[in-house]
Parts: structure tokens; C-alpha cells; sequence
């Protein structure tokens, strides 16, 4: 017995701290790496609980799915909610949800074309039940994202709750509410369904006390190395983000068809100021003028000034002088004479 705990808590602590240290490498790799470890030991805790494993103490039983797999997702999915925010928890609970669901369809997949073609029957691979698989599922969910909420909550500047409670009492929140979730989806009606909430609602609390240390000491760590700030965000951010998220999309949607409809109507006013422009700034066609004062006749019928005319109807500016032949006429005295 005394083997089995030391195993169980080496494979705690061996697995906290790979998720840890995964979440700890986002600043060079991202968070890609993150996401894949998660869904990996969603795939194994899933298997391991319907497997059965477990280990009995005294007074309590501690399954090995929820001490070891469940508790680092909890500690990962803490730590992304913490210091990435509530975009990158969505991704990580899509990832803890989806793996949930194809886990045990792929296994009841296997049993049935193992049935089929009348092979063996696959020990190793647990049949799963419909209903404890959807508990979990539903229940997975909804605890990652009450340990958002209740965060935030016990955040609240005017509670004043130090760091280390706030912790504390955030993930022993999510594992008793995991309990209630999953224990009356999975085994409400059932004459053991007290017991196991009961024992379960013990092992938890254990659990919490013996993980608490690990998200404790990572988020202080992390906050001062990278002098990080916890942000003090709204309750509900992770499930309002979810709709600011659409309504930004639905908006930004809205500014790309107003700003093009504003172009085409703007390339359509451009073409007709340039046609217009070309009719009032070009002379073309025939220009009807006096056979003797030279003036010109406009479309409304009134005679211009060859000067007016033109300059209204052109780009054209005019200066005066006076030609040669125009100075030997009326200014003799101002002719050139020849040296």
C-alpha cells in the first residue's frame, strides 16, 4: 500500500510539473505545445478512470484519473486563465472537451469492430459507459469554466483576498463542484451515490491541499520573473469575451461593407467630377464667332470677348501686350528705330 502512494504521488508530481513547465515555454513556442500536451493527458485520464484505477488508503480511496490527469489539466488550464486570458482558457477547455468526447467513442468504436469480426475482446481497452462519459464531459466543462468565474470573484479589490487563498480556494471550488456534477450525472439514483460524493468531496480536499503548493509557488514565480500583473478581470469575462468576441466580428463586419460601399460611391462621384471637369475645361467642336468683332457665342446665346470666353472655358489665362504691326499703326513714336 505504502509502494502504490509513493508511485501515486511521484506521478503527480511528475505531471504537475510537466504542465507547468509546458505553460512556462509559451513566451518562446507559444502555446501550441500547451494545447497538445492537454489533449494527450485528457486521452489518458479518460482512459485510466474507466479503467478503474485507483488507490485505497484508510478511510479513502484516490483514483488515479482525478489525483494525477484531472488535477493537471485543472492546474493548466489555472495557470493559461491566469496569464494568457480568456481566449487562450477557451482553446484549452475546447481541447479538454473535444478529446473527452472522441475518447470514448474511439473505444467504443474498437469494441465494436473487434465484435464484428469476432476477435478477441479488447481488456485493455475499457468499454465505455454513455453515461459517465457524458457527466464527465459536462462536467469537465462546466468546472473550467466556474474556475474562471470564481477567480475573478474572489479577485474583487474589495475583498482583499491574498493570492495564496484566492488559489486555494479557487481550485478546491472547481474539484468539490466537480464532484457534485459528475457524481449526480454519473450515479444520482444509485444506493452508493451519497457514499461516493462523500468519499470523493475527502479524497478532493487531500488532493487540493497536495497540488495547492505547485500552482501557488508557479504563479508567484511567473509573476515575478516576467513581472507579470494578475489582471483583475469582469466575473463573467470568460463567457462575456465569447459574445464581446461575436459582437466585435458582427461590427467590424458592418465597418468593412459601409467603408466599401463608400468607395464605390467615392469612385463613381470621382468619374463624374473628371467627366465634368473635361466638359467645362476642353474647347472642342464648332465655336460660333463674329465675322467682324471676333466675339463668341455661348449655348445660352450671349456674345463673349474671345478673352472671356476662353479663359471660362479653358485653363487658359491672358496677358496683353502689342504686337509690331499694331505699334508702327498707333504708337509711331515708340517704333524701334535702326541704329
Amino acid at each position: 500500500m505504502n509502494s502504490e502512494l509513493f508511485v501515486l504521488i511521484g506521478e503527480a508530481i511528475a505531471v504537475y510539473f510537466l504542465v507547468l513547465w509546458a505553460h512556462s515555454l509559451r513566451s518562446r513556442f507559444g502555446l501550441a505545445h500547451f494545447y497538445a500536451l492537454t489533449g494527450g493527458l485528457t486521452a489518458v485520464m479518460s482512459w485510466v478512470t474507466d479503467a478503474g484505477v485507483k488507490v485505497v488508503l484508510p478511510g479513502v480511496t484516490l483514483m488515479v484519473g482525478s489525483t494525477v490527469f484531472y488535477t493537471a489539466l485543472l492546474l493548466g488550464v489555472f495557470v493559461v486563465y491566469v496569464f494568457d486570458g480568456p481566449h487562450a482558457t477557451r482553446i484549452a477547455i475546447s481541447t479538454v472537451a473535444g478529446v473527452s468526447i472522441m475518447v470514448p467513442l474511439i473505444a467504443l468504436v474498437l469494441h465494436v469492430q473487434m465484435k464484428l469480426t469476432d476477435a478477441p475482446h479488447l481488456a485493455y481497452v475499457p468499454m465505455p459507459s454513455l453515461r459517465i462519459n457524458s457527466a464527465s464531459v459536462f462536467a469537465t466543462a462546466a468546472d473550467l469554466i466556474f474556475l474562471a468565474i470564481a477567480w475573478e470573484f474572489l479577485g474583487k479589490p474589495q475583498l482583499r483576498v491574498p493570492l495564496w487563498i484566492r488559489s486555494f480556494l479557487t481550485l478546491l471550488g472547481v474539484m468539490w463542484l466537480d464532484v457534485f456534477l459528475f457524481a449526480t450525472g454519473a450515479f444520482a439514483g444509485a444506493p452508493v451515490y451519497r457514499q461516493i460524493v462523500t468519499g470523493t468531496l475527502v479524497s478532493r480536499l487531500i488532493i487540493s491541499v497536495f497540488a495547492f503548493p505547485f500552482l501557488y509557488l508557479y504563479l508567484a514565480h511567473q509573476n515575478k520573473i516576467h513581472g507579470m500583473v494578475i489582471e483583475h478581470r469582469p466575473v463573467l469575462a470568460i463567457l462575456k469575451e465569447v459574445t464581446e468576441v461575436r459582437l466585435e466580428l458582427s461590427l467590424a463586419q458592418q465597418e468593412i461593407e459601409r467603408r466599401k460601399k463608400v468607395e464605390r460611391e467615392k469612385e463613381v462621384l470621382i468619374g463624374e467630377l473628371q467627366r465634368a471637369l473635361a466638359e467645362v475645361k476642353t474647347l472642342r467642336g464648332f465655336i460660333p464667332t463674329c465675322a467682324h468683332c471676333r466675339k463668341i457665342r455661348d449655348e445660352s446665346g450671349e456674345w463673349h470677348q474671345i478673352e472671356d470666353y476662353i479663359q471660362n472655358h479653358s485653363e487658359a489665362k491672358f496677358s496683353h501686350g502689342i504686337c509690331p504691326e499694331c505699334t508702327e499703326l498707333h504708337f509711331p513714336e515708340f517704333r524701334e528705330t535702326p541704329t
